[in-house]
């Protein structure tokens, strides 16, 4: 039985990075889980000291059910 579950995804803005997360808490209990944790952080890669890309990346922790759920 899945117990939980952490996710790394790509959003191209910080509104796109938002929305990805409330998409999931939206989500949550029509698919059976509960979001434990979300995050996002900015990311920027630089060649001689210059942004040349950026991204922010989406830390999802989904919960799927309790070890001791079955057994009591």
């Amino acid at each position: 039985m899945l117990l939980e579950t952490t996710s790394k995804y790509r959003a191209l803005s910080e509104n796109e990075a938002k929305e990805m997360i409330e998409g999931f808490r939206a989500q949550a209990k029509e698919k059976g889980y509960v979001v434990k944790k979300a995050s996002f952080e900015y990311k920027t890669k630089k060649a001689k000291g210059e942004v040349i890309a950026e991204a922010w990346v989406v830390t999802i922790t989904q919960v799927f059910g309790d070890l001791w759920e079955d057994l009591i």
